[in-house]
């Protein structure tokens, strides 16, 4: 069996691929590199190009004639970006994804699985959702995520393909065996913000302080990107059987930690602690949420397995080597 995974030079797409590998599964990466590495694509099947090329597509399905499912994790994802550039986000992710979905329709692709985010949630008091909690996005990027959904189900409606989508929480660490991991040297979520602070010896700013949670700072669900990867490779397996019940699955460890909470985590693993301070919020964040679902686990099978702790091992593991891996 083979996929083709959309994105699959990126930090999560590539990291699912080496899941899908490690499960015997051959990953098929297509990846325009505006993002993605190429050496995360080393030694794989890869395309560079264009989800929106349709002759592209097209060449892969008739070179690639066993693949059976297609992950799709292209898209842009900093959430102050594409408050700034919101039309560039809505043509990467939105009108580049329908292109995408139309050029698979024509090669007879019957299966996809859908990269999507938590982010689009509206969040109760509690800061929990589940699968049906109301939407809500909040920023450009959010949005993004939930106008693909309401498109895939409108295509899976009438159209032969059926789309799973995966609302991811938030991706921490790093392929254990460090064959892949945040291509970014400087990325700015929070996790990546405490390893900045910590390699410069500079205090970390904790966005925010007045969201309604218990401490005022942000909460996130932490998950770690090769538990994420895993998920992907049982709802390869299990994708037949999951319709119509598991058109949506979040995936989370159902377990919500603030960001002031991660700092102290951080500062438990780490030789020296990293000062912490407070600043104001940036533009589209929002307070957070974690699932309280089961769901993934009924469905698939499948539960997080790693802890916050080893999340934050792991990325400080890659972040010594990533240098030495990217050229």
């Amino acid at each position: 069996m083979s996929v083709l995974i959309s994105g699959g030079a990126g930090f999560i797409g590539s990291t699912v691929a080496s899941a899908c590998l490690d499960a015997g599964i051959e990953p098929v990466i297509l990846d325009n590199l505006v993002t993605g590495r190429r050496e995360f694509a080393e030694g794989r099947a890869f395309y560079e190009g264009d989800i929106s090329d349709g002759a592209l597509v097209d060449k892969i399905f008739a070179e690639r004639s066993d693949i059976e499912a297609v992950i799709h994790c292209a898209a842009l994802i900093v959430v102050p970006d594409s408050v700034a550039d919101p039309v560039g986000y809505y043509r990467a992710n939105v009108a580049k994804s329908l292109e995408f979905v139309d050029h698979l329709l024509r090669n007879g692709c019957e299966r996809m699985v859908f990269s999507s985010s938590a982010s689009i949630y509206r969040t109760g008091e509690d800061h929990t959702v589940d699968e049906r909690s109301p939407l809500d996005p909040q920023s450009p990027y959010a949005r993004t995520k939930a106008m693909c959904e309401a498109m895939f189900a409108d295509i899976a409606a009438t159209q032969p393909i059926r789309i799973l989508s995966l609302r991811y929480f938030n991706p921490i660490g790093a392929d254990p065996r460090l064959r892949t991991g945040l291509q970014l040297r400087r990325p700015s979520h929070a996790l990546g913000k405490l390893i900045e602070a910590y390699e410069d010896g500079t205090p970390f700013r904790i966005t925010g302080t007045d969201y309604p949670t218990r401490d005022g700072s942000g909460i996130r669900d932490y998950i770690h990107v090769w538990d994420l990867a895993r998920a992907h490779v049982e709802a390869l397996r299990r994708f037949d059987g999951l319709f119509p019940e598991g058109s949506v699955i979040n995936l989370g460890t159902g377990s919500g930690t603030t960001v002031r909470e991660l700092a102290e985590a951080f500062n438990r693993v780490v030789d020296r602690p990293v000062e912490v301070v407070e600043t104001e919020r940036r533009p589209g964040d929002v307070a957070g949420a974690y699932t309280r679902s089961d769901l993934a686990e009924r469905l698939l099978g499948w539960r997080a397995g790693y802890s916050l702790e080893e999340g934050i091992r792991h990325s400080l593991a890659w972040a010594e080597v990533r240098d030495s891996r990217l050229s």
